[in-house]
């Protein structure tokens, strides 16, 4: 099939910045591509060729949407599988698949699966309400401290908790839910798996992730990890083999626990460009959102190594702001050697809210991250 300048219709669900990247290289190989999202503000509105607005969790929204498309592909995992089923059903090619998707949205099931996949995952147990948790810890079948997740709707840190505590249950919402054993690590590690509709797979260098304390964000990912080169080929036979039980289609992220004693544990996945990637945009030859075109179109993938060392910033609202938004000393950062600012088109801030990310590329990637940290202290994401 003919993608390029043609009527071939390419379909997102989401149309948030990670759609909006997407949009990027679609424009760049002339795709035509529709969009669907619930916002009236959402960033990708300004770059697809049809936007549609609607609710990505209804049944006939996302199934009228799914029928004007060709290849339908999503850049966030909430949306209605059912759906998704159906237009399989009636010839759509929906990447990642219905099945994928409904496993992954679940983080229950998605332990599960690894579980019965034989990939090393931490400790767990279900909950089908958080109220069961309590009775759970006094019968002696469940210990402090252990991470709470809310089973589905968790996202950017949303969902977790550290529970340590009687008290620290208090307030969680009393919902499907899994109790985590608390894992001692060195390091959170991700590795981006892509894989076209042929089978053929290619791996992007592992990278290491610093989180914010209290937000459980992505603050930092720094490219290469600083690991040993054992631990790294550790990371990518794992990452390899939770895309292979998967057979998934496009990307797949696979974020990992780095233990003490050097073992590798699967943590969660996401099956679309993720933020352990957004380096790659200046950092890689190919990068992730090229990539996951070419995947789901069945191109052939393109090179993943990097062609530099990279470090992705996340940009997030700073507490005590919430409003129009106002990007504070811009240009100092953009004075700074190697760093490219993205901001993703949201008009209004609020704390801990994604409002952008800044690329720092270097060939030392220790001076890299001096630059980042630089970059963190200086820009401010407020409020007018």
């Amino acid at each position: 099939m003919n993608y390029f300048s043609s009527d071939f219709k390419l379909g997102i669900l989401g149309g948030g910045q990670l759609g909006k990247m997407l949009l990027y290289e679609t424009r760049k190989f002339d795709i035509y591509t529709l969009v669907l999202d619930p916002g009236d503000e959402a960033p990708c509105k300004i770059a697809c060729n049809e936007f549609y607005k609607g609710d990505l969790l209804d049944f006939e929204t996302v199934y009228n949407f799914g029928k004007k498309v060709n290849v339908l592909t999503i850049e966030i995992e909430n949306v209605n599988v059912d759906a998704l089923e159906k237009l399989e059903k009636e010839g759509v090619k929906v990447y990642p698949s219905a099945k994928t998707l409904r496993t992954i949205q679940n983080k229950g099931k998605q332990k599960l699966f690894y579980v019965d996949h034989n990939i090393p995952t931490a400790p767990f147990s279900r909950f089908a309400y958080t109220e069961e948790i309590e009775t759970a810890i006094n019968h002696g079948s469940l210990q402090f401290p252990f991470v709470w997740k809310s089973t589905q709707f968790g996202y950017d840190g949303q969902g977790v908790k550290i529970v340590k505590t009687y008290s620290d249950l208090e307030g969680l919402p009393n919902v499907e839910c899994i109790a985590e054993e608390m894992i001692p690590f060195k390091n959170e590690l991700a590795v981006i798996v892509a894989r076209n509709v042929s089978g053929h797979v290619a791996t992007y260098p592992v990278v290491e992730m610093e989180f914010h304390p209290e937000a459980n964000q992505v603050e930092y990912v720094i490219c290469p990890a600083r690991i040993d080169k054992e631990t790294a080929k550790k990371a990518q036979l794992i990452a390899l083999k939770v895309s292979q039980a998967f057979n998934h289609t496009g990307l797949l992220a696979v974020e990992m626990f780095q233990t003490q004693n050097d073992e590798i544990l699967v943590n969660e996945v996401a099956p679309r460009p993720h933020n352990s990637g957004h380096y790659s945009i200046e950092g890689s030859y190919t990068n992730q959102f090229e990539q996951h075109i070419r995947a789901i179109l069945n191109l052939p993938l393109g090179k993943t190594d990097s062609k530099v060392g990279g470090i992705m910033v996340n940009l997030v609202g700073e507490e005590g702001y919430e409003g129009d938004v106002v990007y504070e000393n811009m240009e100092e950062i953009m004075q700074m050697e190697g760093v490219t600012p993205h901001i993703y088109g949201k008009r209004k801030t609020r704390p801990f809210r994604k409002m952008g990310h800044v690329t720092i590329v270097n060939k030392d990637i220790n001076e890299a991250r001096k630059i980042a940290e630089r970059v963190k202290n200086t820009i401010k994401v407020i409020s007018k």
